[in-house]
């Protein structure tokens, strides 16, 4: 009885398509995977120290297999950069910055500045330099005022000292007058009294001999009105002295009370003066409180400062990290790009093959086999037996 073989075969351009993507995707797994051009693989074998020729340990075998690779991936590279190169217009691309964005990053980085105070560092140079005048001005206020303390408390307000009151004689002698404890007369009240007294005492001795000479050119000098005239004159001359020593012994009371009245007052005085030395050290001590209040509060205003520029720096920080990591990832996805593009394109390849393929109806071939003929059964058996045969000996 004769045989028949049926076979079902797609139609011969699809067959064609067919054994070209098989081709195609055995060729392909043979190509190493990149994802640098020639140049940069070159580079980095040279970092990398990958010695060019055979080591010691290597059999040639290895060594040819390990050429193989190199060469192998050498040409991926050189077709990495042929496609990095066609593929020029659709690499990924990220914005840059605008005008605008770069523009308010310099100014927010001016603001922050990178010491911590920044912008604000100009106003807390003058407040703290201010501080610092105030400071020097309140030490030399109280240099000031403590000097006045020292000068006023070194100010003697009693009764002038006989030392104060020395003067030098005709001769150059320092004479120093004895004062009695705690008077207020003046040292020279006797001296001016006997001074004065004897000046009386000079003049009336004139005006008495005027009295004699004009009694002797009378002729009545020596006779009794001559000598009452000279009594009453004599009466009337210590009369006036008398007065006079009491006017001088008055006039020195009178300026020992007044100079008593100004001690008091200069005491007074000093009383008032030693206050408003002590009120102003109190309003300096306040001052110095409210000027280290100040300071307290420059130093809290100065962190505040800082925490906030912190907080700027690690916003721009942050936009500028985002603006890196895109610019990165548009790198990556370029360099995948190029890498799979074969793969991706044999995949859509083998994609659209699988679809023609579905769209198509096979081919059906029929093969007839006819029976053998009993003359082609006769040398079957004859060739069989001699085999047989053949393979004893």
């Amino acid at each position: 009885m004769a045989e028949q073989v049926t076979v079902t075969k797609p139609a011969p351009f699809v067959e064609k398509i067919g054994t070209n993507l098989a081709e195609n995707v055995l060729a392909q797994q043979g190509v190493p995977l990149v994802t640098q051009g020639l140049g940069a693989l070159q580079q980095a074998a040279q970092d990398a120290n990958i010695p060019q020729t055979q080591q010691a340990f290597e059999t040639d075998e290895q060594f040819k297999a390990r050429q193989g690779i190199f060469d192998a991936q050498q040409r991926a590279a050189l077709g990495f950069d042929q496609r990095q190169l066609a593929l020029q217009g659709l690499t990924p691309q990220v914005a840059g910055q605008t005008k605008l964005q770069q523009d308010a990053q310099a100014l927010a980085t001016t603001a922050a500045g990178t010491s911590g105070i920044a912008s604000f560092q100009p106003f807390l140079d003058k407040a703290q330099t201010q501080a610092g005048k105030a400071a020097e001005l309140a030490g030399i206020a109280q240099t000031g005022l403590e000097g006045v303390g020292t000068t006023l408390g070194g100010i003697n307000l009693g009764p002038m000292t006989g030392q104060q009151l020395a003067t030098i004689d005709k001769d150059g002698n320092t004479v120093t007058p004895e004062l009695a404890e705690g008077s207020y007369m003046s040292p020279y009240q006797s001296q001016v009294i006997d001074a004065t007294l004897a000046a009386f005492d000079r003049n009336m001795k004139k005006q008495e001999l005027q009295i004699k000479d004009q009694a002797a050119k009378l002729g009545v000098l020596g006779t009794g009105r001559a000598g009452v005239r000279l009594g009453e004159f004599d009466t009337g001359a210590a009369t006036q002295r008398a007065l006079l020593e009491a006017q001088l012994l008055q006039q020195g009371f009178g300026q020992a009370q007044a100079a008593r009245q100004q001690d008091i007052a200069n005491r007074f005085g000093l009383a008032g003066a030693q206050q408003n030395v002590a009120g102003a050290q109190q309003g300096l001590g306040a001052f110095r409180s409210g000027l280290g209040g100040q300071q307290a509060g420059l130093g809290a205003q100065t962190e505040g400062i800082l925490g906030t520029n912190i907080g700027r720096l690690g916003s721009l920080g942050a936009i500028n990290q985002a603006q890196a990591q895109a610019e990165e990832d548009a790198r990556r996805e370029a360099t995948r790009m190029v890498a799979f593009q074969p793969q991706e394109q044999l995949d859509r390849y083998g994609a659209q093959v699988a679809g023609i393929m579905g769209g198509y109806p096979g081919q059906v071939a029929t093969t007839n086999v006819p029976n053998p003929t009993p003359l082609q059964s006769a040398l079957g058996i004859g060739t069989t037996l001699a085999g047989l045969y053949l393979g004893r000996k």
